[in-house]
């Protein structure tokens, strides 16, 4: 069974066709990676998929379910969650409320009890606390709980951005180029997170350009160029496919 399918998918902008007729199936518990040039589609594809664009063409599926079009808020709902190439940090908040932001869809946000201030809200609060501290320690932040999100080093919020999305309880994480401006150090802290989090069960889908990382983490590997499908298949058989190395790979595939 699948926990994504992609069946036929489209996206079109005016006269610009960005993705095209792409299908493509991944299974529970693995990391899939989605590699190709800059203007491949890459991340269009996952704002199909995480409902922040509407397919001009072709269906999403979630564990069976059809979420095509679905707002982001009813995916994450259904245990899809994500990050973003550009960090979307709330940099007026603490570090810890960042990550309590992503458990609210599982928190009692009724406005009564909340403006009465009943000890279940309380509660409700102090669990929330905790379950966010509990997150931040397992991506690596946990000397940073009290801190403020805007004292934080861009590595460290990288790993916060993963920790929020990973507080919403996700069954499918997509991950936007995670490993993007971190040094050699930084990148071997996210593919060691990355590889406890498919561990764990949950499946990540990752768009990356640094191809140690890819080679790294993936299981399964799609390429795209210009919106197709050009190749999929293990690292191995798409780090030797002779299309893509001319496409995209060159001396990446060949020196490393």
């Amino acid at each position: 069974m699948s926990l994504l399918k992609i069946e036929n998918l489209g996206k079109t902008f005016g006269g610009v066709v960005a993705v095209e007729d792409l299908s493509f199936s991944i299974g529970p518990g693995t990391v899939y990676s989605i590699i190709g040039p800059n203007g491949a589609g890459k991340t269009t594809l996952f704002n199909l998929i995480s409902g922040l664009y509407t397919p001009s063409t072709g269906q999403v599926f979630l564990d069976g379910e059809n979420v095509t079009g679905l707002p982001p808020h009813l995916l994450a709902l259904r245990g899809l969650s994500r990050s973003f190439q550009n960090l979307q940090i709330f940099f007026n908040m603490s570090a810890l409320e960042n990550v309590m932001v992503g458990h609210h869809l599982h928190s009692d946000t009724r406005l009564f009890p909340s403006l009465l201030a009943l000890p279940t809200i309380a509660r409700e609060d102090r669990r929330t606390r905790e379950f966010a501290a509990e997150q931040m320690d397992y991506v690596g932040l946990g000397d940073y709980v009290h801190a403020d999100s805007g004292a934080m080093p861009y590595g460290a919020l990288r790993r916060l951005e993963i920790a929020r999305a990973l507080a919403t309880r996700p069954r499918l994480l997509l991950l936007d180029e995670p490993a993007a401006g971190l040094n050699p150090s930084e990148t071997r802290e996210v593919m060691d997170l990355i590889r406890r989090i498919a561990a764990d069960g949950i499946t990540v889908v990752l768009v990356e350009h640094d191809m140690h990382l890819v080679w790294g983490v993936s299981e399964h590997i799609l390429v795209l160029d210009h919106g197709c499908r050009l190749a999929t298949g293990t690292a191995e058989e798409v780090r030797h496919n002779p299309a893509v190395v001319e496409a995209y790979l060159g001396h990446q595939a060949r020196g490393r």
